[in-house]
């Protein structure tokens, strides 16, 4: 990511913390909608599930600016997730949807750069995360 992206990011990502339930379970609800196979892999408690969801997503931005604690952090929950379940083919819905979400709910300010910037850090943690979970079958191999 770029200086501006992370700057868009950070700036987006307080007018969504101040609505950070209804972003979660937006999100929650277009998920399920969209891929229902999905839902299994996720928490019975979707409060929770979006309370999780929304302190996950702050952490990350916080880290924005030291990629390498980002990294170590998305390494240890891809391998998590890899233990819930949650394979390649997963990541690329759950992007879409996040990304639908952030434009329903930022509206007007979601543009085109916005949307850019919040492409890169979802490509940026499905990536770190997959290699987390490529990581985790390999230590069960052994």
């Amino acid at each position: 990511m770029t200086a501006e992206q992370s700057y868009l990011v950070r700036k987006t990502w307080a007018v969504l913390e101040r609505h950070r339930e209804v972003t979660a379970l937006t999100f929650y609800q277009r998920l399920f909608t969209a891929h229902p196979m999905l839902r299994p892999l996720f928490s019975p408690d979707i409060e929770e599930q979006a309370r999780k969801f929304t302190l996950m997503l702050g952490m990350l931005i916080s880290l924005l600016e030291r990629p390498g604690e980002m990294q170590g952090t998305l390494l240890r929950l891809g391998e998590r997730h890899a233990g819930y379940g949650v394979r390649d083919c997963h990541y690329t819905p759950v992007g879409a949807v996040l990304i639908e979400t952030l434009q329903e709910v930022l509206g007007a300010e979601f543009t085109p750069d916005t949307r850019a910037a919040w492409t890169a850090l979802y490509a940026a943690v499905a990536q770190a995360m997959q290699a987390g979970a490529a990581q985790a079958g390999e230590k069960a191999l052994k």
